[in-house]
């Protein structure tokens, strides 16, 4: 059942490091059988664990089209309750909040607009992303059989379809930090808006840390000046005190509550 869960993240983000690893290692045997000179010998050779090792971290580390587990227990520790998932995507963290919290029950809102087929393609031409979109979404569903504990709502979360004070805890997992500052903002503060009083937010969002810089340079940095400080900031701005922070790899997680 679960090997159908598909994330939607292409064999270059899965593969292409070992991809490379395997062409730069091929030309480097091809050379040292030809005696190439040394300086291209050791460039080649560099470039080979390079590619080598950040492969490793991507499949091992970062792991971007499996399975992800709550960074901290404490988010909706009571295990019941309705959840808003703020840019599902493909539903990575829909299932993190699903398989974690077997109570829960989950709202996944996304926009399925040009930002999406950025990051997941568009699998089927002529067919409408938001279609698409849903329907990729609802097969990782039905694949991890947790179909039943959830609904798939589009929509922008910079102004949600939603009432004031809908729901007992929010996720939002490597979505708002695609949005430039103003986008931040008015997310944060329509989350702020849907959460009910005493309800959490869990923010997770990319971080540049020594094994993304190794790994990819800065290609996923979406805000590349935006450290634990400034999402913290943004919280309490929107209104939410800080309950816990932390971090994962290439990851910052923020647990906040609305008072």
């Amino acid at each position: 059942m679960h090997s159908q869960i598909n994330f939607g993240y292409g064999w270059l983000w899965s593969y292409g490091h070992l991809a490379l690893a395997a062409v730069a290692g091929a030309i480097l045997w091809l050379g040292l059988a030809r005696g190439w000179r040394k300086p291209w010998l050791l460039l080649l050779g560099a470039l080979t664990l390079w590619a080598l090792a950040a492969g490793l971290i991507v499949r091992f580390g970062f792991d971007i089209n499996g399975r992800t587990t709550l960074p901290t227990e404490r988010f909706l520790a009571s295990g019941a309750g309705k959840v808003l998932d703020m840019g599902a995507g493909t539903g990575r963290s829909t299932l993190m909040v699903l398989e974690a919290r077997p109570q829960a029950f989950v709202v996944a809102l996304d926009s399925f607009s040009d930002e999406y087929t950025r990051h997941f393609g568009n699998g089927k031409a002529g067919q409408p992303v938001v279609d698409e979109g849903r329907e990729r979404l609802l097969d990782n569903l039905k694949a991890a059989g947790v179909e039943q504990r959830a609904s798939i709502q589009p929509g922008d979360m910079r102004q949600m379809p939603f009432e004031a004070a809908t729901f007992d805890a929010i996720v939002s997992a490597y979505a708002i930090d695609h949005l430039g500052r103003i986008g931040i903002r008015q997310s944060l503060g329509e989350a702020f808006r849907v959460l009910k009083p005493g309800g959490q937010f869990l923010l997770i969002v990319i971080a540049k840390d020594r094994w993304l810089t190794f790994t990819f340079g800065p290609m996923l940095m979406h805000m590349r000046n935006a450290g634990p400080g400034f999402w913290q900031n943004e919280l309490r701005a929107a209104g939410f005190e800080v309950v816990e922070d932390g971090r994962r790899p290439a990851t910052v997680f923020i647990l906040a509550r609305k008072p």
